[in-house]
């Protein structure tokens, strides 16, 4: 078989390919040579000004650099940043598989030689104590919103809250723990995903007084814009976890609008309010669910489920006969 008869993935032969190829670069009316003018996206012959080809794709970056340093940081080649790694995830991160390339297992020897590799490459991504606060911290907040349930994009924001509280020096006289957890509850807060103190109290790893101490010490001094909490916010959660109906929801979704109206929301609890209108309208659909359960779900006591149940209800009757 000769090297004419060869063919490549396009069904073209090697001269064919080579013919066109040199077709494109001179000009098919006076075979003048071609020009690229990236501004417009036009091929043009130099002679005539034929436009042989527009709209060409432009495969260059949208951003123009005029020194190394500039083309440096505007370059994004590689995995995407993030911040909720202490080096934005920018570092070499040597696996745990005891595996080859090809996924077989290494020797004792290479073993030991990929441990000192990892122990070593651990000592170097964090190179200050202000790196090692950081990755601790942000180790202590990936962990909470595992536990809790919490998306990515509130960890992203807790771990720029927590950055933004390192850099401007709060921390001197707090726990890191304690940060990292006020971080996330002020997080979630913002995202419209809050879970209670007693809910954050109890995957953290301090005390419910210093964190609430810590969290309006951290908004105060960053100046963080936090919304009171919707006691409707907490409904879908409590509502999937006892596996109400649709329906049920959006009965205490209408419990909880009365309420608002009816100003018995004014110095409540969102989520003993939340808990009572799950549970008011899952008897009003009903479905059988037990203060109990509720009290289980929503962290609260059966006896403040009870009291905001008859409020909601009083607000409710209240409503009708107006």
């Amino acid at each position: 078989m000769t090297d004419t008869t060869i063919r490549t993935y396009t069904g073209e032969t090697e001269p064919e390919r080579e013919q066109e190829t040199e077709s494109v670069r001179t000009c098919p009316e006076c075979g003048g040579r071609l020009v690229s003018d990236t501004e417009h996206g036009e091929t043009v012959c130099t002679d005539c000004g034929l436009v042989v080809e527009e709209d060409s794709v432009d495969r260059g970056p949208e951003w123009r650099a005029f020194d190394s340093a500039e083309r440096d940081s505007k370059s994004r080649v590689g995995a995407p940043t993030t911040k909720m790694m202490h080096d934005k995830g920018l570092s070499t991160n040597i696996g745990w598989q005891n595996k080859d390339a090809y996924g077989n297992s290494l020797s004792s020897r290479q073993r030991q030689q990929m441990q000192r590799l990892r122990t070593w490459n651990e000592r170097f991504r964090t190179r200050d104590s202000k790196e090692r606060n950081l990755k601790q911290a942000l180790g202590e907040i990936d962990r909470m919103a595992s536990a809790l349930g919490l998306p990515e994009n509130v960890r992203e924001t807790a771990s720029v809250i927590y950055r933004r509280a390192l850099g401007e020096d709060l921390l001197p006289g707090r726990s890191i723990e304690g940060v990292a957890t006020a971080s996330l509850y002020a997080a979630a807060r913002q995202a419209g995903m809050p879970r209670s103190l007693d809910e954050i109290a109890t995957v953290s790893r301090v005390e419910k007084m210093e964190l609430t101490r810590t969290y309006r010490y951290i908004v105060r001094e960053l100046k963080l814009e936090i919304q009171p909490a919707d006691p409707e916010q907490y409904v879908p959660r409590f509502a999937s976890a006892l596996d109400l109906s649709d329906e049920a929801e959006r009965r205490a979704r209408q419990l909880l609008k009365t309420a608002k109206e009816k100003g018995v929301h004014s110095g409540k609890s969102p989520v003993g309010l939340a808990a009572a209108a799950v549970y008011a309208a899952a008897l009003l659909t009903n479905e059988k669910v037990t203060q109990s359960e509720v009290s289980d779900v929503a962290n609260i006591s059966e006896v403040t489920i009870r009291n905001r149940y008859k409020e909601l209800l009083e607000a409710e009757d209240a409503g009708l006969f107006a």
